[in-house]
């Protein structure tokens, strides 16, 4: 039997994005043992201003499954199950967005998957969350904080849904 480890995912959508986010964390929680949700922000859409804003938070689970095994028979699922479609636009309006982007201290560049995810270094949505859920995390293979990373990232552009956020908790047994 495996360990449990600690993982983090990245929730988005831009299409209903607060049925989809609510139904994606619903589908999640009955797959895994969900830990906690950060709260909900609503984001303009990454060098598409004509987009809809997304709505963006991230996940923590504790899970027995690997990660690739946990993308593919968990994440991937879920997001086909809530009309996710890829194209080769990746900053396509999307349905929901599924992404693992830390699993406890594993460091991974395989298979389409790395972690953890070097976008956490760049992007206030998944770092300003993230160090809500992990003050004290340290990421593995730069061993830089997670504090130390959020702490640099700008905030403007993120506006928390926090009615959303407690509704969401409230539902999920997490608030």
């Amino acid at each position: 039997m495996r360990a449990m480890v600690r993982a983090y995912i990245a929730i988005g959508s831009n299409i209903d994005p607060a049925g989809h986010v609510r139904a994606a964390i619903r589908r999640l929680a009955h797959q895994a043992h969900l830990v906690g949700i950060s709260t909900v922000y609503q984001t303009d859409a990454l060098g598409r201003p004509e987009q809809s804003p997304y709505y963006n938070c991230i996940a923590e689970i504790e899970t027995e499954l690997p990660p690739l095994a946990l993308k593919q028979t968990i994440l991937r699922p879920i997001e086909d199950s809530l009309g996710r479609r890829r194209s080769a636009d990746k900053y396509a309006p999307r349905t929901i967005d599924l992404d693992l982007i830390v699993y406890g201290d594993l460091v991974l560049h395989a298979d389409g998957l790395t972690l953890p995810d070097p976008e956490i270094n760049k992007r206030p949505f998944l770092a300003i969350p993230l160090f809500e859920l992990a003050p004290d995390m340290v990421l593995a293979g730069c061993d830089r904080r997670i504090e130390e990373i959020a702490a640099k990232q700008p905030r403007e552009g993120m506006r928390p849904l926090r009615g959303y956020t407690r509704a969401l908790r409230r539902e999920c047994g997490r608030g």
